[in-house]
Formats: C-alpha cells, structure tokens, sequence
C-alpha cells in the first residue's frame, strides 16, 4: 500500500480550514485514509484493489493540496502526544449531535492513520486538526432530514421505548448499524435519505475505530449522538411518497423524491469501478468511506441478505 494515500488525506483533513474556508474539503482527506485501510483490510482481487488505489490517488490529484510532507516543514510531534491533543479535542464535541457526526468521522480516521505512521505531523499540524474537531462545537445536528427538522433533532432523547439493543462492544454497534441498514423498505436519492443513512454507516464506523484504537471512553460517549441520528432516520425507513404525507427539511433535496439507483457490482468486485466515477467526483470521497464502513461493519458482525441488498442503494 501507498502510504502516501494516509500523508496526503492527513494534510488536506488539517489544511481543510486554512485552505477552503470551510470543514467540507476534508472529506477528500478522509476518503484517501479510507480508500488505503479499505484495500488493507479486504481481500479483493489485484486489479480492484489496483483500480481503488488509482481512483483515490486521481481524486488526491485533483484535491490534494501538494504543500510537502510536514517532516520537510517542521519537526513531527511525538505520536502520543499528537494522539492526546486529537483525544482531547474530540472529548469536547463527541457528546453531542454535529453535522451527522463528522468530527467523529474525521478525527478517528487521523487517529487511525497517524497510528498506521507511527507519528505524522508538526505541532502546527496537530494544532490545525484540533481546531477542526472544535469548530463542530454548537453546529447543527446535520442540515437534510425527513419527517423531522432540526429543532426537533436537537430535543430529541433516546429512551428504553425505542428499542435499542445494550452496545457494549464494536460488534454489538456493527450488528445494529446492519440491521438498520436492512430495515429499509425504500431509499430515495436524496441527501436527507440514501446520503443519511450512508453517514450512519460512516459515523458507527468512526466509534468503532476509536474504541480499536483504545479510546473505549470515546465509544461509549459518542453513542447517545449516534442513537439520535439513527432514532431520526427511523422515521423515514418505511415512507412511500406517494402514499404517505411526509415532510422534508433540506436546501438541495426537493419532492418528490426519487428511489435510488441500484449497483449492479459491489465495491470488491473490479466492475464497480468501471463506471466512471471521477465525473460524479468520486461522490465527494463517499465512494470509498461508505464501501470502507460497510465492509467493516460486515466483518463484525453477522450481515444479513437485506443489508447488502440495500447497501447497492447507497453506492450506485
């Protein structure tokens, strides 16, 4: 594997701020530390791995920020310290529902990546990072949903009549993230739908990496916020827009909705990577997080034919 996949995405993830103004262009980041554990940790054939490795190495081309390794710029910060500043950080938001739990998502996928280095970064670096994970304090839950709005988000509470099975261990998140998956009878094109629930995928992902890692205080903190998110998704798992009256809160999304396109391959298999996805700009990275969260949630636990089936929903 390229390991520069892992130095390159840590830099746009810090530079994301300074460089766009904005915590989005992060996503590109996070997309090629994905793509690189993704290959490492699935056996796919030489050439899908091949064609995943050169997709996220083209969308690196276009997004990447080319301003030198920060061994070259300054000192690296010893990894433990790096990793205490990033901890710390994430401390401070995980408890709370932002923007469908992206500095989760960014922050353990640094965390991961930077482990997988041994120490990456300078001081300034690392500093760049942590004002990144505190930038999502006091955000919006997330800004497209169905059958719900934000007010309602952020005094929503989840409570024993919801049914939630006890999650203790990664395996017990894995098993619920897949049920949820499954439980689906339609996912629309939309980012309050097939995007959301994709983000369930990613955000359940990015606890699981945190308690691997040896932060299972992060774990246990970030699931309430995470239980949120999927409590509000319930109500949209079984709409029909044509039948049901529904709402939609979103800046994009508008009815009536459309039912996603299905994946005739999966993201193992060298087709999937025949369709062109640098047009559709390898879906802002989604097209390697999403595949890298669900395959990982796979292994954990026992998946059933329904989370598959809807999981071509998500990545088409």
């Amino acid at each position: 594997m390229d390991r520069r996949l892992l130095e390159e995405g840590l830099m746009i993830i810090v530079s994301s701020r300074e460089h766009t103004g904005d915590l989005w262009h992060a996503h590109y980041g996070a997309a090629a530390i994905a793509a690189y554990f993704w290959v490492r940790e699935n056996r796919l054939t030489s050439l899908a791995a091949g064609s995943v490795t050169a997709e996220a190495k083209a969308m690196l081309r276009k997004h990447g920020v080319h301003s030198g390794e920060p061994s070259l710029r300054g000192e690296v910060l010893p990894m433990e310290e790096a990793e205490a500043l990033i901890t710390q950080a994430l401390d401070r938001t995980i408890g709370e529902l932002h923007w469908v739990g992206h500095q989760a998502i960014y922050g353990a996928l640094s965390l991961k990546a930077i482990r997988e280095l041994e120490g990456w970064g300078t001081a300034r670096d690392v500093q760049q990072l942590v004002e990144l994970m505190d930038s999502f304090e006091r955000t919006v839950p997330g800004r497209s949903w169905i059958n719900t709005t934000v007010k309602e988000i952020r005094t929503l509470r989840v409570d024993e009549s919801d049914g939630f099975p006890h999650i203790e261990r990664p395996e017990d998140l894995s098993r619920l993230i897949l049920d949820e998956l499954g439980a689906f009878d339609t996912i629309y094109q939309a980012e309050a739908h097939h995007d959301l629930i994709g983000h369930m995928l990613t955000y359940g992902h990015a606890l699981n990496i945190l308690y691997e890692l040896g932060y299972p205080s992060l774990f246990h903190q970030g699931l309430t916020p995470f239980l949120t998110m999927v409590k509000a998704l319930r109500l949209s798992r079984n709409v029909d827009h044509e039948l049901d009256r529904l709402t939609l809160q979103s800046p994009v999304d508008r009815l009536p909705l459309v039912r996603a396109e299905r994946s005739i391959a999966l993201p193992h298999e060298l087709e999937y990577w025949l369709t062109d996805r640098r047009s559709q700009d390898w879906n802002s990275g989604h097209v390697f997080k999403f595949p890298f969260s669900f395959y990982h949630h796979a292994r954990n636990s026992n998946s059933v034919p329904e989370s598959w089936e809807n999981f071509r929903y998500i990545i088409a």
